[in-house]
């Protein structure tokens, strides 16, 4: 194992940057050489056409910010197994030859890994760092720890333009159909009810906490302010199980639809129910906020921060494990392991397991929720009465997420 290549794939995040200095770093270590495949899968299956690839000398390594969000090497949401080209694999293994690249260390998230488990078949020798904002993997993976920092920054930011207008603010985000960012994000912004694909939401008990909450908190105010802040996931369904999204939006590279509308529904839903409720009118009039035909209900208002989540800078947990994923990446390929995802590094034990497992998609354990439900926060269902266990044994130590 002379030459390996660096490929970070699907969504950008943090942490990214730091897989690829643990790479470099390590491979220059061990006397191997190290370059960029630019632009994820689009650039492997395209390398054959390259001139030259960038080598990631220490030089050229200094340059990189392991605390930046985003790639170096670039992304694309490419499947290999859809490009129609039936000389595909042996096209990427044309490409591969005629850089004498030996292995591969590959970024990404569930989509990503399947690619790696397609390629590992074909003979190409590929380790897996895992890398996804939604941490939906088996692993802890890359991205996950700077996204719900980055989700708390803004949802917590947010509420002082929702107290300064008494408004009701809806926070929509990313996630797909595991809700551990929008969990563990509206923890940490102290919101006042999470919604997550896990726990199909009844609108009605979402309802009458925000009711309560909100007008609770403006009476109590000496200045009449008060707000009440949803985190709501992308992946939200309906207490029917339904999925709540916009068809129109379509899908993406690997057949995905195109998650959106979660924020908007539970906007709408819950301004209709403001207006359809007798009691509002007096409720408004009590906290002296009533004005006919212009403020006469609550106003609720829908954001979706997006892509801002994904950018900025990685966490110093993003940056430490991202570092520890891309060298223990090239030691395991020098060892000649291949076709594995790196879980965790602890001490000089590189501890993986099977690509095929790692990426089986992994929801928010629903015992994790009870405790903050029993604290006030509403998941959108009655509350679950929880029956703590104690135990004078030693606990494990916490697991990541």
């Amino acid at each position: 194992m002379k030459n390996i290549g660096v490929i970070t794939s699907g969504g950008d995040c943090g942490g990214l940057n730091a897989v690829i200095k643990g790479a470099a770093r390590m491979a220059h270590k061990q006397d191997m050489a190290c370059y960029v495949i630019p632009n994820g899968y689009a650039g492997l299956y395209n390398l054959v056409e390259f001139d030259n690839l960038v080598e990631l000398c220490p030089e050229r390594v200094d340059e990189i910010g392991a605390n930046l969000a985003g790639s170096e090497a670039g992304h694309s949401r490419v499947k290999i197994k859809k490009i129609n080209d039936p000389e595909k694999y042996q096209r990427i293994k044309e490409g591969i030859k005629k850089f004498n690249l030996d292995g591969l260390v590959i970024s990404g998230g569930d989509d990503t890994g399947s690619v790696i488990v397609d390629l590992t078949s074909q003979g190409i020798k590929c380790v897996h760092a895992p890398k996804t904002m939604d941490l939906d993997l088996q692993t802890y993976s890359v991205g996950g720890d700077s996204t719900i920092n980055r989700i708390a920054a803004f949802a917590e930011d947010l509420k002082t333009t929702g107290k300064t207008h008494n408004r009701i603010i809806v926070v929509e985000v990313f996630g797909r159909y595991a809700g551990h960012t929008a969990f563990r994000g509206g923890v940490a912004a102290d919101a006042d009810s999470i919604l997550i694909p896990e726990i199909p939401i009844d609108i009605d008990i979402v309802y009458a906490h925000a009711k309560k909450r909100y007008f609770r908190r403006i009476e109590q105010s000496d200045v009449r302010a008060g707000s009440y802040l949803i985190l709501a996931a992308e992946g939200l369904k309906n207490a029917d199980g339904s999925e709540i999204t916009d068809d129109s939006a379509g899908v993406d590279a690997f057949g995905h639809k195109k998650l959106a509308g979660a924020g908007k529904y539970v906007s709408q839903e819950l301004t209709k129910k403001f207006k359809n409720d007798p009691e509002i009118k007096e409720a408004m009039k009590r906290m002296k906020m009533y004005v006919p035909g212009v403020y006469e209900i609550p106003e609720v208002r829908s954001v979706q921060p997006g892509h801002l989540v994904r950018s900025g800078h990685a966490s110093a947990y993003d940056v430490n494990f991202g570092l520890q994923a891309g060298a223990a990446a090239v030691l395991l390929l020098k060892k000649d392991i291949t076709g594995v995802t790196v879980s965790s590094v602890s001490g000089n034990t590189i501890c993986y397991l099977p690509t095929h497992e790692a990426i089986k998609q992994r929801h928010v354990d629903l015992s994790d929720v009870l405790l903050y439900e029993n604290m006030g926060i509403c998941f959108g269902r009655k509350k679950v009465a929880v029956s703590p266990q104690f135990s004078e044994i030693k606990c494990p130590p916490p697991r990541y997420m």
